[in-house]
């Protein structure tokens, strides 16, 4: 495996650049109490460089969402009354036809609907894909098949505790050896980002260990941000795993950054994003 240590720089934007030329993010994410992940995600899309960034999620949680993050647009999608329902799989599939990116799996939640719509999206979607959280939690060990099925690349960023999941092992395995975890991750079919101290991030051919980041950033919601800022990336043109490692690297310096003003303690994951257009002046 070839070691990875240059920091990609995202690309520069044109003069004549407007919001549709500046990348496009679809996010599917949120359900009635976990409005928060969606927002954070598209909120995250947006400080990270995308130019317009759409939100789909249940329609129990659309007005919080849309309240949250008011510089992203919003769709409702079919619910049981929290979650996505069985008949949100078309209306994704539908809704997201032009557009560059497709973020999907913060606070869906682990039902069959939502289960549902992700092999949906794995089995229909054309465009790069970053999967997260509930994404990845509904597919457990069979998200290989899901993965070597899919119409798109696939990047995925999973805490040890989904890794394990994933590859039907204990997250003990997984902590006991990270970097053989993160390239059986990638072996899935994936570009795989390992989350947690010294974040990897592997295409199965080379491998990245993050040096940025701190105590500080193991708070509710931090995830969420970066999911938001590898979308933006790969929308902006770069290559999956380029995108992957500045995304871990700015997001890790923003939580730096952040600590640096406020300290570790209590530190929030909107003292992180509100970090991001700093950690990304490369």
């Amino acid at each position: 495996m070839q070691r990875f240590s240059a920091i990609p720089k995202p690309p520069a934007r044109p003069a004549d650049a407007h919001k549709g030329t500046a990348g496009l993010v679809f996010v599917v994410a949120g359900s009635r109490g976990m409005a928060g992940a969606a927002a954070l995600v598209g909120s995250a899309a947006l400080r990270a460089g995308a130019g317009l960034v759409k939100i789909a999620t249940a329609d129990a949680a659309l007005d919080t969402v849309a309240g949250l993050a008011p510089c992203c647009t919003t769709a409702p999608l079919p619910d049981d009354g929290a979650c996505l329902a069985h008949e949100a799989a078309p209306q994704v599939l539908k809704l997201v036809e032009g557009w560059q990116v497709l973020a999907i799996g913060p606070g869906l939640g682990q039902t069959d609907g939502v289960a549902g719509v992700v092999q949906a999206v794995l089995s229909h979607v054309k465009i790069p894909i970053v999967l997260d959280a509930d994404g990845l939690n509904v597919l457990g060990w069979h998200a290989g098949a899901a993965f070597k099925a899919a119409q798109a690349p696939i990047i995925i960023t999973p805490h040890p505790g989904e890794a394990a999941r994933l590859l039907g092992v204990t997250t003990k395995a997984v902590q006991a050896d990270r970097e053989a975890a993160a390239a059986s991750l990638a072996a899935l079919g994936a570009v795989a980002v390992l989350k947690g101290h010294g974040t990897i991030v592997t295409d199965g051919q080379r491998m990245y260990v993050n040096t940025t980041g701190n105590p500080g950033m193991a708070t509710a919601g931090a995830g969420d941000v970066l999911t938001g800022m590898l979308a933006a990336l790969v929308a902006s043109g770069m290559p999956a795993f380029e995108a992957a490692v500045l995304a871990v690297w700015a997001h890790g310096r923003a939580g730096d950054l952040a600590a640096e003003k406020l300290g570790m303690l209590g530190l929030t994951a909107l003292e992180i994003l509100d970090c991001v257009p700093q950690a990304l002046r490369l």
